[in-house]
Formats: C-alpha cells, sequence, structure tokens
C-alpha cells in the first residue's frame, strides 16, 4: 500500500493506493496520522478510490487509524469507497463506524456542518 496525502481547508485528504493487507505498510497510515496529530492537525480524510482488496489485517489499520484520531480529538472519514470494499465494510458492520462519503469534496464540507 502506498500513501499519498495534501491538505485541502485545514483537512489533511490521505490518498491509499494498493491492497490493505497488513505487512510493511501496516503502520505506515497510523505512523502518519501520528505525524499530523503532533503537529495540532486532526481532521482526516482517507480516500480509498484505489484500494484494490483489504482484509482482516486492513479493517484492522482502518480501525486503528480511526481510534488514534478520535482520542485525539479528531475525526477521520472515508471518501471514494469502492463496492467491493464497501461490502466488506457492510459485512463487518464498520459501515455505521466510519463517515462514508462518495467523494472527497463532499467529505471535506462535512467538516464545517
Amino acid at each position: 500500500m502506498t500513501i499519498s496525502e495534501h491538505e485541502q481547508d485545514g483537512i489533511i485528504i490521505i490518498s491509499l493506493e494498493g491492497d490493505m493487507i497488513g505487512g510493511p505498510g501496516a503502520t505506515l497510515l497510523i505512523e502518519k496520522l501520528r505525524e499530523y496529530l503532533k503537529d495540532g492537525k486532526n481532521n482526516f480524510v482517507l480516500n480509498m478510490s484505489q484500494i484494490e482488496w483489504m482484509n482482516s489485517s486492513g479493517l484492522g489499520i482502518l480501525m486503528g487509524g480511526l481510534t488514534t484520531v478520535r482520542q485525539n480529538d479528531g475525526q477521520l472519514k472515508l471518501a471514494n469507497v469502492t463496492e467491493k470494499i464497501l461490502e466488506l465494510l457492510r459485512i463487518t458492520k464498520l459501515n455505521r463506524v466510519f463517515d462514508l462519503f462518495s467523494n472527497e469534496l463532499e467529505a471535506i464540507e462535512s467538516f464545517s456542518k
């Protein structure tokens, strides 16, 4: 899994690409979130459009990220979740835990509501 990020309207947008299956890249997202949290930035959107596959380790990565952000009074929202990943979130009932948006703009706008 690779990560790229940018900031828009004070929100950190993190784009994920590849497979979320654990391994060496498993801690990469959490480390990135912690860096931003340390700098006082605590609102995030994860762009999931390029995630091709996710297993239970990937779900753990997402939950770890959500927990880390919430413990720092922040919010983490998911955007552009593919149908395959959305089905996995539905099966595990995690679609009730995460705020899901069809695109980045909707997710960003939701922070001001």
